[in-house]
């Protein structure tokens, strides 16, 4: 292995670690800081009765769970993020103009989803149909700022990547909606400020498979609306924004290596609530 393999290597398990630990060391102070207020995240989410009958382990518990699962993924967001940037040029927005075309196309394309009657399912050529659109020359156009999850450029490759990252993948189907509209207005944004020979791609993505690394994604309300060529699921993700075919396994181990101390900091939180 060279050493600017090993150097990048050991850079995203630096990565890996310093997001654990200042993970574990924040929501540690945050929570038992929060002790005595009795607008405390845990404190706010206890007074359920029906949980509390069932005892104040379970209703620590399932306080305490609800807050880990929302700022953990927002932890691995920002890792993702800060790997990314050792491999591509990362921004969080796309400017330009937006045809009124291809908004209408955009609808059309969103309806046709959306329709269960319509035998329309998403596919990569609709891209290329939003792209090819030819504007109105006499409308006024409009530049629009959209904020995007992951806009990432590839220099070795000159490709420009958009990705929709959610955690686990679960919406229902207006986010799905949603956030598909998002992927076609980025992508047409940057197809008309880019030109037509640049090289764009659009995913959908998600930290983890929920339904167990390996096995097929099934989840329909994402699938109504992206094609399985959009989707980075879980391994696939991980290996996309560490540029490897070993970047999950590589975060995933550092990740587990370094656990130990959200767990400390669970126990320590524990005692300060229950003891």
């Amino acid at each position: 292995m060279s050493n600017e393999k090993l150097d990048k290597k050991e850079a995203i398990k630096s990565i890996v670690r310093t997001a654990v630990e200042a993970y574990a060391t924040g929501f540690k102070a945050r929570h038992e800081g929060e002790v005595d207020n009795p607008n405390g995240v845990i404190n706010m989410k206890i007074h359920n009765v029906f949980i509390a009958a069932l005892g104040s382990d379970i209703q620590y518990y399932s306080a305490l769970v609800r807050s880990l699962d929302s700022s953990l993924g927002n932890m691995l967001e920002g890792m993702a993020i800060n790997i990314a940037k050792l491999f591509y040029e990362v921004s969080k927005s796309v400017e330009g103009n937006l045809y009124p075309e291809q908004t209408s196309k955009i609808a059309e394309l969103l309806e046709g989803y959306k329709n269960t009657k319509n035998p329309l399912v998403p596919q990569l050529s609709h891209y290329e149909e939003i792209r090819n659109i030819k504007p109105n020359p006499n409308a006024k156009l409009k530049s629009k700022v959209h904020v995007s999850d992951y806009y990432l450029v590839d220099k070795e490759t000159n490709t420009h990547h958009l990705i929709e990252l959610k955690i686990g993948g679960d919406l229902d189907n207006k986010k799905a909606r949603s956030e598909k509209e998002a992927i076609f207005e980025q992508y047409a944004i940057l197809s008309n400020s880019l030109g037509k020979g640049a090289k764009i791609t659009a995913h959908f993505a998600t930290a983890y498979n929920r339904f167990g690394e390996d096995k097929e994604w099934k989840q329909g309300r994402v699938l109504q609306f992206f094609s399985k060529d959009e989707l980075l699921i879980g391994k696939d993700f991980w290996n996309f924004v560490c540029k490897s075919n070993d970047g999950y396994e590589l975060v995933l181990n550092t990740y587990k290596e370094n656990a130990y101390l959200i767990t400390k900091a669970l126990e320590s939180i524990k005692k300060t609530y229950l003891d």
